[in-house]
């Protein structure tokens, strides 16, 4: 963790966000509270991160210090199976990033050249990024990355008004973190009272009541009682796997000669 290891903390002195990214309404949480949302890449040629969308519906940039990397990206309207394109994995195969770019993605672009009726709305955008680039990735954007050389970078997700993200990301952190949700929700309330007033309008028109409220003394008793529930849980579970090894134990030492 690079806020609190000492040694770690040392390389933040030579980091600094590129200044079109810098809007970051995740910043109003905690370093405890919030996800991972930051990282230094090193990475070996051939490999690299499969087909995925970024989590909580945040946006990405991702700035390359050395090397080269390849890159696919699918807007966020693409049907899942086609942007992981699985149906072209082989028996013997894997979906890493080198078999993604070398067999399958081909193999899908080969596919829907042959039968154009069924990839209607289809849009593959490949493109290379060379050392010293940065390449922002929209929020929802399919996208998956190859080195093809030996690299280093940093990549950071966040959300901001300036990349239009917050209304994904509110909807995804209110169901995916609740607590972190409602802290979000008491900030942006402090220092940006129309998107807590937008949160709050999302969650009328989805009907959507939000499961942690400190203030609401019926929410802090069934919080409670979840937990205690799952601790008993827990305990029986513990008990019964002592009362498991117990006998396993008895039934050795009846069985020694």
């Amino acid at each position: 963790n690079f806020d609190t290891d000492k040694v770690n903390k040392s390389l933040l002195d030579d980091y600094a966000v590129p200044s079109l990214f810098r809007d970051d309404l995740f910043g109003l949480i905690s370093e405890r509270r919030r996800p991972p949302y930051r990282w230094f890449l090193i990475g070996p040629e051939r490999s690299g991160t499969t087909i995925h969308t970024d989590p909580l519906g945040t946006a990405a940039w991702n700035t390359l210090i050395a090397g080269k990397k390849r890159w696919v990206l699918f807007p966020p309207s693409t049907p899942k199976r086609w942007a992981k394109a699985s149906q072209f994995c082989k028996k013997g195969e894997d979906d890493e990033a080198s078999q993604y770019f070398m067999q399958m993605l081909p193999r899908l672009k080969r596919d829907a050249k042959k039968y154009p009726e069924r990839y209607q709305g289809l849009e593959i955008y490949e493109f290379t990024q060379n050392e010293g680039e940065t390449v922002f990735i929209p929020h929802g954007w399919w996208h998956a990355v190859l080195n093809l050389t030996h690299t280093i970078g940093v990549t950071q997700n966040f959300v901001s008004e300036r990349v239009c993200n917050f209304d994904a990301a509110w909807v995804k952190t209110r169901t995916g973190r609740k607590k972190m949700a409602w802290k979000w929700l008491e900030q942006l309330k402090e220092h940006h009272p129309h998107l807590a007033k937008r949160a709050l309008e999302l969650n009328r028109r989805d009907n959507f009541v939000m499961k942690y409220d400190p203030k609401n003394p019926e929410q802090q008793a069934k919080e409670r009682k979840k937990t205690e529930k799952g601790r008993r849980a827990n305990d029986k579970n513990s008990d019964d796997k002592s009362k498991m090894r117990r006998v396993c134990r008895d039934s050795t030492e009846a069985d020694s000669p």
